[in-house]
C-alpha cells in the first residue's frame, strides 16, 4: 500500500469472506499541531469483535471517526482502507421521535421487502410486536435494541459502536452484551467497540486493544476458555493486565484481592 498525505478514509473492494474490512497503516491524525494518533496499525477482519480501551484523550474517538469516514479536514497521514458498508451505534440511540419503531429501523432502506427485513431484525432484538410503538414508549434498553436493529438492517461489513451501553443500568447492560454477541455471530460484521469498561471489553471481544497517547500499546486475544466473567479462571489476570495498561493500579489491586 502506498502512503498518503492528508486525511484519508478510502474503501477497498467489499469483502464477504473472512478478509480484512478495516486496515490502517501508520495512521496519523492531529489537531492544532498536536498529534492525537501517532502511527496506528490496525487490521480487523470480517466477523471479528475488537474492543478499544483508553483513557480520556487517548485518541479513541479520533480513531473511530476516521474509520467512520467522519474526519474530513483533520490533518493527518497514513493509509486507511475500510469496507464502505459501515454502520455506527452511539451511546444515545438517536431514534427519530416522530417516527415509529419500524420506520426508525428501515429509515432510508429501499425495496419492497424493506418492511419484512425490518420486522425480522426487530424479532432478532426481541422487540417483535413493537413495530408501531413510538420511541418514547420504550425503555432505554429497548431504544438501544432498536438502534442495533437499524445498524444491522443493511448487513454492514463494519459495525462501529461508541459506548453503546454506557447509559444503561448494570442488569440491562448484561442482557445487551449477550444480545450483541448473538447478533454479531449471526450477521458477522467486523466490530470495533469503544468502551471505558474493562469488564465489558472482556465479556464481548475477541481482541482487546489499549490506545495510549495515540499508540496501540496492548493488543491481546481473549481466550474463551480463560473466562469472561468475574470469578472464572483467567478473568482476574486479564483484567489486571488491562487495568495496568490503563494506569489504574489501585483498582486492579482491589479487584484482585476482593
Amino acid at each position: 500500500m502506498a502512503e498518503h498525505s492528508g486525511p484519508l478514509s478510502t474503501s477497498t473492494a467489499t469483502s464477504d469472506s473472512d478478509g480484512p474490512v478495516i486496515e490502517a497503516r501508520n495512521l496519523v491524525r492531529g489537531f492544532d499541531g498536536r498529534a492525537v494518533l501517532r502511527g496506528v496499525d490496525l487490521t480487523i477482519r470480517r466477523g471479528e469483535f475488537v474492543a478499544l480501551l483508553g483513557r480520556s484523550g487517548s485518541g479513541k474517538s479520533t480513531l473511530l471517526r476516521a474509520i467512520a469516514g467522519l474526519d474530513d479536514g483533520v490533518p493527518g497521514s497514513g493509509v486507511l482502507e475500510v469496507d464502505p458498508r459501515r454502520a455506527v451505534v452511539f451511546q444515545d440511540s438517536r431514534l427519530l421521535p416522530w417516527s415509529r419503531v419500524l420506520d426508525n429501523v428501515i429509515l432510508g432502506l429501499a425495496g419492497a421487502d424493506a418492511g419484512d427485513v425490518g420486522r425480522e431484525l426487530l424479532r432478532e432484538v426481541e422487540l417483535e410486536g413493537r413495530e408501531r410503538a413510538w420511541p418514547r414508549e420504550l425503555s432505554g434498553g429497548q431504544q438501544q435494541r432498536v438502534a442495533l436493529a437499524r445498524s444491522l438492517v443493511r448487513e454492514p461489513a463494519v459495525l462501529l459502536a461508541d459506548e453503546p451501553f454506557g447509559a444503561l443500568d448494570a442488569l440491562t447492560k448484561l442482557k445487551m452484551h449477550d444480545l450483541l454477541r448473538r447478533l454479531v455471530a449471526r450477521h458477522r460484521p467486523g466490530v470495533l467497540l469503544i468502551t471505558h469498561d474493562v469488564d465489558e471489553a472482556i465479556a464481548l471481544a475477541d481482541r482487546i486493544l489499549v490506545l495510549d497517547h495515540g499508540i496501540l500499546s496492548v493488543d491481546v486475544t481473549v481466550d474463551d476458555g480463560a473466562g469472561r466473567r468475574p470469578g472464572e479462571p483467567g478473568f482476574a489476570e486479564l483484567r489486571g493486565k488491562l487495568l495496568d495498561a490503563l494506569g489504574v493500579e489501585e483498582e486492579r489491586t482491589v479487584a484482585a484481592t476482593a
